[in-house]
C-alpha cells in the first residue's frame, strides 16, 4: 500500500499542476476580449504650414484612431471606402496566424477596397505584446492614413519593468503641400524621383519651427519624478529620422513589439515601419524641453526633407512665463543628417531580453542584393517619361527582379484557386551573377528584370536571408520589413557580406526579434526565422517610393498538417478585382 501512494503521490501531483494548466488556460481566453471598430476612410479638409489640402483621413483624424488591445485580444475592424482611391489596410508587424487574408496589402494578400466598397478585417493577437501600427498599403496613402496599435500584456500579465505613470504614443510622418497621390503619380509619368516632403511631423503637426504651425505644437505633459513610456513609431513615408529629446535619456525597452533588454541612448533612429518603446524619467529641472526629429538621409547626392520637427516635453511644475513673455524651450543636439556611426551604434544595441531559440539547422540559405537602379529610356519614349538622371527611368530591385504588382487578382488568391499566369515561383534564391556589391557596379548590373515571381517555402523550414545593400546609382539605408513574421538579426555589418568571416560575428544567443530591418548603408544583415506561417508574405523596402519602383518580392509558404498549419478559408466580404 505504501508503495502505492508513493506512486498515487506524483501521479496526483502532476494531474493537480495539468488542471490548474487547464484552469488558467481557460481563464486567459475566457479575459481575452474582442475588440469592433469602424473605419471610414474619407476626404477632410487638414490644415499645414498655412495650407489647406484635402487630406485621406480615418474617421476624418490625421493621424488615425488609435487601437488597444490586450495580448490574446482579437480585432474586427469594419473598412469603409468613402474616398477616391482604392485603399487596403495593413496592420503593420501582427503575425496574422492563418489569417493572411487581413494581412492588408494591395494586390498581394487581397483586392484593394474600391470607393464605395467595404471589407471587414479579423485577426488575433497572438504572444505579442508593445507597440505596433496600421497604414493604408495602397500607393501613398499611408502618408496620412496611419495609427499607432497598442498591444498591453493579457489581464493580469504586467509588464517586464516598473510601470510607467502614463504612456504616450508618438507617431513620426511627413507632410507634403500638395496630394501625396499626385506626387507619386507624376514622378511615375516621368521616370524621375519624387518631390520631397516640405516637413516632418510628430503626432500629425510639424512644430514651432514651421510656418503657421507654432499654435498646434504637441505638449507631452510630465511631471517630476515620474517615469513614463513613450511609444515611438517611424510612420514617415520615406524617411529614416533620428529622434530626440533635450537633457533627456532613454531606456530602450521594446521594439517592434518584441521586449529588449534595456539599454540607454540619447538618441534614437528608426526607419519607416520600425517601432521603439522607451522609458523616460522626469529627472530634470521643471521646464520645456523641446522633442525633435530629423532626417538620416544615407544616400550621397539625393535630396532629402531638411527640416527639423518638434513637439514640447513639459513639466506640469515648469514656471509660468512672466505676461508677455515667451520662453523658448531648450533644445537638444541632434546628429548631422549623415551620422552612420549614430545610427550603427544604435542598430547594434538591440538584444532580446534572454537566450532565445534561433534556428541553427537552415533549410533555406538565401542571398539577396537589395539596392536601386536606372532603366535606360524604351525606344520612342518621350524624354518627358525619361527624366531620371541621364534621361533614364529610376527603378530598385532585389537579386535583380524588380517586384511588378498584379491587377487582376492578388498573389494569395491566384495561389489559394490555383489561377495560372499570376505569378511565377522561380524567385532566384541568389543574385543571377556575383559582382563587388558595394564598390564600382559595371552599368551592364543596373537595369534589372521586371517581374511578379515568389520564392516558394515549406512549411516549417528553417529560413536564413543575408540582405546585402548595393552601390548601383547610389548606397543608402534600407528598412526591409516581412509581413506576416518576426524574425531575428542575427548580425550586421558593412561590405560585402563574406560568409568565411563574417559568420564568426553571429549573434545566436539573444539576437533581436524584429519585423523591420535596417539593413546598413553599403552593408548587409542577417535574418533568421521558421516558416511556420502559412499563405504569401509581402518582402519590401519600407521607403515606399522603392517599393514603387520593385524592391519587394513575396514568399509563398505551404501549409503544413492539419488544420493549425493551414491558411484559414477567404472571407465572404474579400474585395474582389
Amino acid at each position: 500500500m505504501k508503495a502505492f501512494d508513493g506512486i498515487a503521490s506524483p501521479l496526483c501531483s502532476f494531474l493537480l499542476l495539468g488542471l490548474l494548466l487547464i484552469f488558467a488556460n481557460a481563464a486567459s481566453l475566457a479575459n481575452a476580449k474582442t475588440h469592433y471598430h469602424d473605419f471610414v476612410v474619407q476626404a477632410t479638409p487638414v490644415k499645414r504650414l498655412c495650407n489647406t489640402l484635402s487630406s485621406i483621413t480615418v474617421n476624418g483624424q490625421f493621424p488615425g484612431p488609435t487601437l488597444e488591445v490586450n495580448n490574446g485580444d482579437t480585432l474586427v475592424i469594419n473598412v469603409v471606402n468613402r474616398a477616391q482611391y482604392n485603399v487596403t489596410i495593413h496592420w503593420h508587424g501582427i503575425r496574422q496566424m492563418r489569417t493572411g487574408w487581413a494581412d492588408g496589402p494591395e494586390f498581394v494578400t487581397q483586392c484593394p477596397i474600391r470607393p464605395g466598397g467595404s471589407y471587414t478585417y479579423r485577426f488575433t493577437i497572438q504572444g505579442q505584446e508593445g507597440t505596433l501600427w496600421w497604414h493604408a498599403h495602397s500607393s501613398w496613402l499611408r502618408a496620412t492614413v496611419y495609427g499607432a496599435l497598442i498591444i498591453r500584456p493579457k489581464e493580469g500579465d504586467s509588464y517586464p519593468f516598473a510601470k510607467p505613470k502614463r504612456e504616450t504614443p508618438i507617431l513620426l510622418g511627413e507632410w507634403w503641400n500638395a496630394n501625396p497621390m499626385d506626387v507619386i503619380r507624376e514622378a511615375i509619368r516621368t521616370g524621375a524621383a519624387p518631390n520631397v516632403s516640405d516637413a516632418y511631423t510628430i503626432n500629425g503637426q510639424p512644430g514651432d519651427l514651421y510656418n503657421c504651425s507654432k499654435q498646434d505644437t504637441v505638449i507631452v505633459p510630465i511631471d517630476s519624478g515620474e517615469t513614463n513610456l513613450l511609444r515611438v513609431i517611424n510612420s514617415a513615408l520615406n524617411q529614416q529620422l533620428f529622434f530626440t529629446i533635450a537633457n533627456h535619456k532613454f531606456t530602450v525597452v521594446g521594439a517592434d513589439a518584441s521586449y529588449v533588454k534595456p539599454f540607454t541612448t540619447s538618441v534614437l533612429m528608426l526607419g519607416p515601419g520600425q517601432t521603439t518603446d522607451v522609458l523616460i524619467s522626469a529627472d530634470q529641472s521643471p521646464a520645456r524641453y523641446y522633442i525633435a526629429a530629423r532626417a538620416y538621409a544615407s544616400a550621397q547626392g539625393a535630396p532629402f526633407d531638411n527640416t527639423t520637427t518638434t513637439a514640447i516635453l513639459e513639466y506640469k511644475t515648469a514656471p509660468c512665463p512672466a505676461k508677455g513673455v515667451s520662453t523658448t524651450p531648450v533644445f537638444p543636439p541632434l546628429p548631422a543628417f549623415n551620422d552612420t556611426a549614430t545610427a550603427t551604434a544604435f542598430t547594434t544595441s538591440f538584444r532580446s531580453p534572454k537566450k532565445v531559440e534561433v534556428p541553427t539547422n537552415i533549410e533555406e540559405n538565401l542571398f539577396f542584393t537589395v539596392g536601386l537602379g536606372l532603366n535606360n529610356c524604351p525606344r520612342g519614349a518621350s524624354s518627358q517619361t525619361c527624366q531620371g538622371p541621364n534621361g533614364t527611368r529610376f527603378t530598385a530591385s532585389i537579386n535583380n527582379e524588380s517586384f511588378v504588382l498584379p491587377s487582376n487578382f492578388s498573389l494569395l488568391q491566384a495561389h489559394r484557386q490555383g489561377i495560372p499566369g499570376v505569378f511565377t515561383t522561380d524567385f532566384p534564391a541568389t543574385p543571377p551573377v556575383k559582382f563587388d556589391y558595394t564598390g564600382n557596379v559595371s552599368r551592364s548590373l543596373w537595369q534589372p528584370i521586371a517581374g511578379t515571381k515568389v520564392y516558394k517555402l515549406k512549411y516549417g523550414a528553417t529560413v536564413q536571408v543575408v540582405l546585402q545593400g548595393t552601390s548601383i546609382f547610389t548606397a543608402e539605408n534600407h528598412p526591409i520589413h516581412l509581413h506576416g513574421y518576426d524574425f531575428y538579426i542575427v548580425a550586421e555589418g558593412f561590405g560585402n557580406f563574406n560568409p568565411q568571416t563574417d559568420t564568426a560575428k553571429f549573434n545566436l544567443v539573444d539576437p533581436p526579434l524584429r519585423n523591420t530591418a535596417s539593413v546598413p548603408v553599403l552593408g548587409w544583415a542577417v535574418i533568421r526565422f521558421v516558416a511556420d506561417n502559412p499563405g504569401v508574405w509581402l518582402l519590401h523596402c519600407h521607403l515606399d517610393v522603392h517599393i514603387r519602383w520593385g524592391l519587394a518580392m513575396a514568399f509563398l509558404v505551404e501549409d503544413g498538417v492539419g488544420e493549425l498549419e493551414t491558411l484559414e478559408h477567404p472571407p465572404v466580404d474579400l474585395p474582389v478585382c
